[in-house]
Parts: structure tokens; sequence; C-alpha cells
């Protein structure tokens, strides 16, 4: 006997979801693709006529563009058609070769894309200075506006820039009245558009203006020029011919515009996904689709394409959620150019002008101008557009790679130097700071000849690189002053060391590296070498000279800042945990941070009076730590003897509150920690208790408002924890941020970074802190 579940008809998972997936294209790419449409094609009409191609050409490649870029690329929510970046190329292109010619060069175009994108080096074409890029487009910019003014005018676009400055005044003096104003209507409503209401701005700006414009000529009584289409859509299209032109010349033309093409295309990609952060592109993938579609575009008469980033950034805030808006979008212009291409031949000259002129003068940003200046490369910026604007596309690139390449090789292999006498000039410091390589042999050689003989020399290096040349220098100078008498000492502080100098070919030293140095552990070696003369003897030669004015002032002064009790574990470094330097903590250290009572070891007590009544401390601590053998120890009550066994009794309370259930130990448990660790935090609470009990540790808080506080070093997230008498917290680092800006300007900190890195926060649960608790 059947059920009703066995009865009821089954239904395959791609028949379900299929119409699932229409009807997310239906609600979210279909308005979107009539979105783009509107937008793309007033802009593909005047770009076809910018660059001296038919009309029907930008057609043709926005509907390649649309249909294959769409299917094969590598995004879901590009949208690909002709450009304004590849208008100069394109039109230089036509003057040259011919426009049949230019549809073989579109094709070869488009298979070096493709060679692009199947070697992988996609990501490659995003190492170009930025600068250069913003520079390209504004110089393409600047062209097509200066083309596009004569046209504005009544009169004929010029082949070059320098002829439309020098042609400008004869043309404003033949102004054609009827296309003036039907183009400066175009640019007055574009400007205006985005003060309208945003249910009103729907609908594209540049279609609205190409309309109004277009019906205004209508009724204007003056003679406007019109787009001329010479027959239909399918009599456009038509097979590339082999230039006649020089190969060279040719060869030169397909490389500038798969270049401006896949660099223009990443570039847009890049502010897709991240205008859309689910959205990921393939790279390589999307130079094969945009290969192919240029390809296909150059067979069929169109103009080259490249992704373009107005179009993909309205598809994506118009809501098109994959492929179907790009190729739908295509398909709209298709119909469009079939059935309504009479339309088309009614669009005046002059609104695509305006419109071409407005999105010329978009390209050049003030905020890429500003940022240029802001960060050096100004210079770099302006020559690029130079170029670009009177000598041509691929040559303004040229002098925009190499000067920015200059100016990278200035500013990494630049170096300070300089030579100056301290301490009444019985002694000059030589400073060495940067990349040190044979480039700095003159100024170095200038700067050590100011060193007078007989006085001692310390030279202070702080470089990242040192190459033979200068090490040689360096040495050479160094022994005949040596030789004569004098002595020079050598306090390498950067990454770079003289020992490894010639040990090998020269390489760049990390910053990191250093650090390591300065707060990481000796290595357990089999080597029998005396660590402790060879870590003086890095101390001496590394960092005693930056310790050396901090002890300065405090020569006459032994004082501190903070009375430190903690515990002897070598694994605790008070002064890199508390960010501390010379002079501030007054360090105690004992098995288990104990404060023995009533007992015959007065070493702290002696310690918290002096620095007390003495040296005048503001605060008193106690830290503990994780993993502590003592807290282990104690926990097991393990027999350890005399000595030891009489020190772990000062600590016995401590085990005792904690089986009775101290608040700390929950506070510790319901935070991760195991019970040697929550042991180790309730001693760190009585010891507290111990210390408000002291007399003089009381006198101090009511006299001078000592603070008391205790802390926890938890040596897997390596993290400091607060504890008090009756629970833990984590530090609120967001609060502290006022103390850290003080800190900052004690130490000469830049304050913002301190800020950043005191918001970075780990909480008890962190998997290295479980981790540890589970082997405890």
């Amino acid at each position: 006997m059947s059920t009703d579940t066995d009865s009821a008809p089954r239904t395959s998972p791609l028949r379900a979801s299929l119409p699932a997936s229409l009807a997310a294209v239906g609600r979210h790419d279909v308005p979107a693709s009539v979105v783009v449409f509107l937008v793309a094609l007033p802009l593909s009409l005047g770009i076809a006529v910018a660059s001296g191609a038919p009309v029907a050409a930008g057609l043709i490649a926005a509907v390649v563009g649309g249909v294959v870029a769409g299917l094969l690329g590598g995004s879901a929510v590009q949208v690909s058609g002709p450009t304004a970046s590849l208008t100069v190329v394109v039109a230089e292109s036509v003057h040259q070769f011919g426009w049949a010619a230019t549809c073989f060069i579109t094709v070869g175009a488009g298979l070096l894309q493709i060679l692009f994108g199947l070697s992988r080096v996609a990501r490659g074409a995003l190492a170009i200075a930025p600068v250069v890029i913003h520079a390209m487009l504004a110089g393409i910019g600047v062209i097509i506006a200066l083309q596009q003014v004569h046209i504005l005018l009544g009169g004929n676009s010029l082949s070059s820039s320098f002829a439309s400055l020098t042609q400008l005044p004869h043309q404003l003096m033949s102004v054609h009245r009827g296309d003036l104003f039907v183009g400066m209507v175009v640019i007055v409503i574009l400007i205006a558009w985005k003060f309208v209401p945003r249910p009103i701005r729907l609908v594209p700006g540049p279609l609205v203006a190409v309309v109004v414009a277009t019906i205004l000529s209508l009724v204007l009584p003056t003679h406007v020029e019109r787009i001329v289409l010479s027959g239909s859509l399918a009599d456009s299209i038509g097979l590339p011919e082999i230039p006649s032109g020089s190969w060279l010349a040719v060869a030169m033309t397909m490389v500038t515009i798969a270049l401006i093409a896949s660099v223009e295309t990443l570039l847009s990609a890049v502010a897709v996904d991240k205008a859309r952060p689910g959205n990921r592109t393939n790279f390589d993938r999307e130079l094969i689709g945009q290969g192919s579609a240029n390809v296909v575009s150059g067979l069929l008469g169109g103009l080259p394409i490249a992704a373009v980033i107005v179009r993909s950034i309205t598809n994506a805030h118009a809501g098109a959620q994959g492929r179907a808006a790009t190729v739908l979008h295509g398909v709209w212009i298709l119909l469009f150019a079939v059935a309504l291409a009479g339309l088309v031949q009614q669009i005046p000259k002059a609104a695509l002008a305006g419109l071409l002129i407005l999105i010329g003068v978009q390209l050049v940003k003030l905020a890429h101008i500003r940022l240029a200046r802001r960060t050096g490369d100004l210079f770099v910026y302006v020559a690029t557009v130079l170029g670009v604007v009177f000598l041509n596309l691929l040559e303004g690139m040229v002098i925009g790679l190499v000067l920015a390449f200059a100016l990278l090789l200035w500013r990494v292999v630049r170096v300070t130097i300089t030579a100056e006498p301290v301490a009444s000039a019985r002694r000059w410091v030589v400073t060495i700071d940067g990349t040190c390589t044979f480039l700095a042999l003159p100024k170095l050689t200038a700067e050590l000849t100011k060193v007078p003989s007989g006085v001692d020399v310390t030279i202070e290096m702080t470089v990242d690189f040192l190459d033979h040349a200068s090490y040689e220098l360096i040495t050479d100078w160094a022994g005949q002053r040596e030789a004569a008498g004098g002595t020079v000492d050598f306090v390498e502080i950067g990454s770079a060391r003289m020992a490894t100098a010639v040990a090998g070919p020269p390489e760049r030293g990390r910053s990191r590296q250093v650090l390591d140095e300065v707060i990481g552990p000796w290595r357990r070696t089999g080597n029998s070498a005396d660590r402790i003369a060879a870590g003086i003897a890095a101390y001496h030669r590394g960092h005693a000279h930056l310790m050396r004015p901090h002890l300065h002032g405090l020569r006459n002064r032994p004082d501190a800042d903070t009375f430190f009790l903690t515990c002897a574990d070598a694994r605790i470094v008070p002064n890199v945990i508390t960010n501390s330097g010379p002079g501030d903590l007054f360090t105690v250290r004992n098995v288990g941070n104990l404060v023995p009572v009533g007992g015959s070891d007065v070493s702290v007590e002696a310690a918290l009076i002096y620095a007390l009544e003495k040296l005048d401390v503001r605060a008193v601590v106690v830290c503990g730590h994780s993993g502590c053998g003592a807290m282990d120890a104690l926990h097991r009550e393990v027999r350890t003897g005399p000595g030891l066994g009489d020190w772990l009794a000062y600590a016995r309370p401590s085990l005792d509150r904690f089986r009775l259930g101290h608040p700390v130990a929950d506070a510790a448990a319901f935070a991760g920690f195991g019970p040697v660790d929550q042991l180790g935090m309730v001693n760190v609470a009585l010891q507290l208790e111990r210390l408000h009990a002291h007399p003089a540790v009381r006198r101090g808080i009511e006299d001078r408002g000592v603070a008391v506080s205790g802390l926890f070093f938890d040596l897997a997230t390596a993290r400091v924890i607060e504890v008090t008498m009756d629970g833990i917290a984590e530090f609120d680092d967001e609060v502290s941020v006022a103390a850290l800006d003080e800190l900052a300007d004690v130490r000469g900190i830049a304050a913002e970074p301190v800020q950043r890195r005191a918001r970075r926060r780990a909480g008890p649960n962190d998997p290295a802190r479980q981790a540890n608790s589970a082997r405890l």
C-alpha cells in the first residue's frame, strides 16, 4: 500500500532549480540589462564617430562585447564594449591604415589578449604604476575633448592635438550656432542630472541628454549635422583587410590596443570586485574572453572592445546577479540596430560631441592629480599627459613608465649619510640610513672626508642593503684610521650587517629579522659558545648606542615608576610585555611571584619598602603567568624537599583558597583556562590581598594614590590579562588609547599606529589559548 508521499510526483533537482533561476534572471538581470543598454547605446555611437569609424562599428562592438565577452569572460557582471580609452589609437589607425585594415589589427590585438590569458600574466598588468594609468587616461580625455570641441562648434575633428589647439581660434570665428546649442544642451543636462531626484535618475543621463538634443534639433530653424548610416547593420559587416603599410607600425598598433584594452579591463574588474565583495574575477579567463570578443568584433567590422568601468558599475548597481544581464544588454542593442536604425540617423553629431567632451573631461580627475602631488609623482603625471597628448599614446606611456621606474629606483636606493661631532667634538658620529650601494659612494666619501683626524668615530648603520663596494669603502676607511691610532666603533641597527656583506651576494635585509634579534630568545644548539659573551657583543654592536641617550639622563636619578613583582620564569620579559624601558620598572623576581608573610624571608618586603619610600614608585604590580612550574608543583602537591618546599609553603594559602572555590578561579575556568592557570590567577589575587594589607603599601595608597594591580601573562596568546581580588578581565584597549597617546608622545612613537595596535583584541577563547588550556 503506497503512501501519499510515494504517490507524489518526484521532481529532479535540476527541474526544481530551473524555474528559480529563470525567476532570478527576470527579477534582477533583465531590468539591469535594460539600464546598461540605455547607457551603452549613446556611448557606443559617440565613440564610433570620434574614432573615425563607421557608426555601425560601434553598435557591432557593443553587441559582440555583450554577448561574447559576457559569455566567455571571467566576471559575471562586467560589461564590455567600445571604450573611450581606445578612441585615440583607433583614430590614428584608421587615418594611417584605413578602416578595413584597422579591423585586421583588432583581430590581432584579440589574439594577443588570448595569449596573455593563456600565459597567466593577467595580474602582471596590474603592476603598472597607477600614476601612469591615471595620466594615460587623462591624456586620452584631453585629446577627446580637443577633437570634439571642433565638432561641437560645427567643424570637423583634426588629426593631432597640436592642430586642434592651433586651429581652435579659427574654429571659434566660424561657429555654427545650431550645433553649438545642441551640444551645450547635452553638456548642461549631463551636469545637472546628478542633482535631480533619485527616482528620476533611474533613467540614464546620457540617454536623456541625447534624446532631448535630438528632439530640439528637429525643431530648430537652422541646419544641424547628423549621423549618417551607410546601409543596414548587416551591410556594415565586412571582413578585414591585410594592411599595406609598415608591418612594424601594424605590430605596434596591435600591441598598443591589446595592452590598453587589457589594462583597462583588469582595472575595471578590480573596481567591480570592490563594489561587489562577493564577486571575484578570474583575470586570466577575463583576458581570454576579451580577446575572443575582439577577434569576433574585428572579423565582423566592429571597434576594439574592452571592459568599461562605467557600464560595469552601472550593471552591478542595477542589481545584476549573473552573466544574463551582460548578454541581454548586447541583445537589446542588436534589436535596436536592426529595427530602429532610422532613429540613429536623426541624432546630431554635436549631441554626441557634447557627450564625449564631458567624458573626456571626467577622465582628468582632480583626485588623481592631488594624489600624485601628495605622493611626489606629479612630474610623472604631467610628463605622461603631455607625451600622450602631443606625441602618441604608446610613447606617452613609455615616457611615464620610464620616469616612474627612475623615481622608484631613486627612492629605493636613496641613502642618508651625515657626519657630525658630538661630546665637544671629541667623538664624531657617521650615520648611514637607507640602502647603501655603489651609487652612494660619492656621497659617502664626501661625508667621511669631513671627519678630522685624531678623533674617535662611531659609524651608526641603519641600512637594509649593503653591497660589496660600500662595504669595502667603509672597512678600508676604518682600517686606515685605526692604523693611525684612532678608534672606529660600529653600531649596526639595520637589517643588513657588515659581517655578512662578503659572505655571498648582497641581499636586502628584513625588518622582522631585527625585531626577532631584539626580542627573540637564544636558540638551543649543540654549540658550546659563550652565549652571554656573544649576546653582550651583539648588544654593544647593535643596541648600546640606542640605550646610551636614555641612560644618560637617568645616571643620577635612581627612581622608578613601578614596583614589578613577577615569577623567575625565563619566558617572562617584563619590559617587553609592558612596553617599558630603562628606569620604568623596579623588578623583583622569585619562584611563583610570591609576597612572603610570617616567615624569615624579608627580601620582597625590603625591596617593596625601598621602592615605595626611596624610589617613590606610583604603582605596585604582581604578575603571574600560564604554565607556571611552581603552580603546577603546588597543584599536584609534589614533594620538593627543603629549600624549594619551604619557599612554596608561602603559596599554600593560594591552593587552599583555590580548592574552596575562589571567584577568580571560576572566572578563569569560564574563560577556558586549565586548573594550573586558574591556581596561578588565584595566587596573584592572594598576593594582591597581602600587598593591600602591608602598612607601607597602605600609606602609599592613602598619601600618594599608589595603584596596586595584578597581571597574568598568557604564554599561548602572548597577551596580558588583568587579575583583581575577585575576578579577571581583558584590558580594554579602547579605554587605554589616551594613555597610549601620552606614551607615544613621551617615547616619540607615532600616535595613530599605536592606536591601531591597541584595537587588536584576542579574547580568552582564542584557539591558541584553548589548545594550551587543554594541554594543561
